[in-house]
């Protein structure tokens, strides 16, 4: 006897073109191909997810030596004298701080130059 899978069916198809809101044309409204554009898309996300996190990296880690040169110290200098200091600052932090209070900043410069040589 056949089981007429109807409700079940709907949701299923219904959560994917819930998700193809906003495609155009038989993208949102064919669900086949609004099933592999969603799939696509979901996977764009992820991957765009990781890498977020690695420019986001980079652009801290850019800031943070365009701030350390105007002190007159190189970028690896400048970690590697806080690495000695013991100095636990993120890179996140390091570049809110060269940017929105330069003051500080030079005194974490200073901090380091004097771990490194020391």
């Amino acid at each position: 006897m056949r089981v007429p899978g109807g409700v079940k069916h709907g949701r299923r198809r219904r959560k994917i073109r819930n998700l193809a809101k906003g495609f155009k044309g038989k993208r949102r409204t064919c669900y086949r191909i609004a099933k592999q554009s969603v799939f696509k898309a979901l996977r764009h996300m992820y991957v765009s997810r990781k890498l977020e996190k690695r420019r986001m990296r980079q652009l801290w880690m850019v800031r943070i030596g365009a701030a350390t040169r105007r002190h007159g110290m190189s970028y690896s200098a400048f970690m590697g004298g806080l690495h000695k200091a013991g100095v636990t600052l993120n890179r996140k932090m390091l570049a809110d701080l060269a940017f929105r209070d330069p003051e500080a900043f030079a005194s974490v410069v200073a901090l380091a130059k004097e771990a490194r040589h020391a």
